[in-house]
């Protein structure tokens, strides 16, 4: 019977431990037992968390300073857990605040394999975080093709595993229609807007993109613009739009079924002709479903200063980065204005030059067609400990 013990910070970091725990139980037909610290995906995949993930759920040093105390107790208590479990592996779920400091500990103390999922992105900025990473991490689950090199230059293992966006479900045709004729859209134009799931980046990003807007409306006035939210941003949300040139559609889904609310997500993801997006993962999620997209996003003068000093590379756009091209087009810190952003996302609406080959060539390097992710990162954990199945 193999022992594994997960750590896992947030919910994103949850879905990769589950799939991955998943593939790990198939692949050791059931011969696995699960300990540590994860959310109610991995609980469902047989994982006993010590304490609500949630606690580590915290972001940003205002968030922190109150929960230092209490987060530096679950640092030791959590590493005290694993060294009791001895476990044959023990594999931490991106959170490197947290998950670092406890394979510091655990690796101090014995001779534990231990395999981080999600490599730090030092190809954008802060390259040391691989160095500091080699000293107490064996493996990496990398979910960008062009990480393994990078992390296998400061002395870690590191397997490309493919991104889990790949194996999310898309609306098809028929839900995308089927979703434009339920808000009565006709043969307007679809603009889906995206301005970020935290509570800064949406009071920062909303009154540009409204701006944007403004200008965009003048050129297709029958424009139907359509704005998903997380819970903890839909009440800001619909603040921030009230005054906007166009009123959007403001998916709230406090109140329904998570899964339905993903099918109407991947719905008006379909639906689109194009996204307006702050920068992040969405963008892979845009290129998922083919919807064309303009990325617009800022932060507070500090940490733009800050940033702009020490980034590496000339975009952050995953799809980007990931196809090698630069299709798509971005606006970041100081070019993050109406003025320069609503000619392009026009020019999107008319027809995306580039973009669909861009998007297909991301997927596939991703890993769509493949093995899913989740099987291959158990493949890699099981390979990396000389275990072939």
């Amino acid at each position: 019977m193999m022992r594994i013990f997960l750590i896992a910070g947030e919910a994103s970091g949850d879905r990769l431990g589950a799939a991955l725990m998943a593939g790990l139980t198939d692949l050791l037909e059931g011969e696995v037992e699960f300990s540590g610290v994860g959310g109610p995906l991995m609980q469902a995949e047989g994982l006993d968390s010590l304490f609500p993930m949630d606690e580590l759920s915290v972001m940003g040093l205002a968030e922190v300073l109150p929960k230092y105390r209490q987060l530096k107790r679950r640092i030791a208590e959590t590493a005290e857990a694993a060294l009791s479990t001895k476990p044959d592996v023990m594999i931490t779920i991106d959170s490197p605040d947290f998950c670092l400091r406890v394979a510091k500990l655990v690796k101090a103390a014995s001779d534990t394999r231990t395999v981080h999922y999600v490599a730090p992105s030092v190809w954008a900025w802060r390259e040391g975080r691989a160095d500091k990473m080699a000293k107490v991490i064996d493996h990496v689950l990398a979910l960008l093709p062009f990480e393994p090199p990078l992390m296998e230059a400061a002395g870690m293992e590191c397997s490309f595993v493919g991104h889990p966006v790949v194996s999310e479900p898309q609306a098809s045709e028929a839900e995308a229609t089927l979703f434009r004729a339920k808000h009565r859209w006709g043969k307007g134009k679809v603009l889906l807007v995206l301005p970020g799931s935290r509570r800064g980046e949406v009071s920062r990003l909303t009154p540009t993109f409204g701006a944007v807007l403004a200008d965009v409306v003048a050129e297709h006035p029958d424009l139907n613009v359509v704005i998903p939210t997380t819970g903890n941003v839909t009440d800001l949300v619909k603040e921030q739009v009230a005054d906007w040139p166009v009123e959007p559609l403001v998916m709230d889904p406090r109140g329904m079924d998570p899964a339905i609310y993903k099918l109407e997500k991947a719905a008006a993801f379909a639906a689109a002709d194009a996204a307006l997006a702050a920068s992040g993962t969405v963008s892979l999620e845009l290129a998922a479903a083919g919807t064309p997209m303009v990325i617009a996003y800022d932060m507070n003068w500090l940490s733009r200063i800050i940033i702009t000093r020490m980034l590496k590379v000339d975009t952050v756009t995953l799809v980007n980065l990931v196809s090698d091209t630069r299709t798509v087009p971005e606006f970041i810190g100081k070019r993050c204005l109406p003025e320069l952003i609503a000619p392009a996302v026009s020019d999107v609406l008319k027809g995306a030059r580039g973009q669909q080959e861009a998007m297909e060539l991301t997927m596939q390097r991703l890993g769509r067609g493949g093995q899913a992710p989740g099987k291959r990162a158990a493949h890699a954990v099981l390979r990396g400990m000389g275990i072939e199945v």
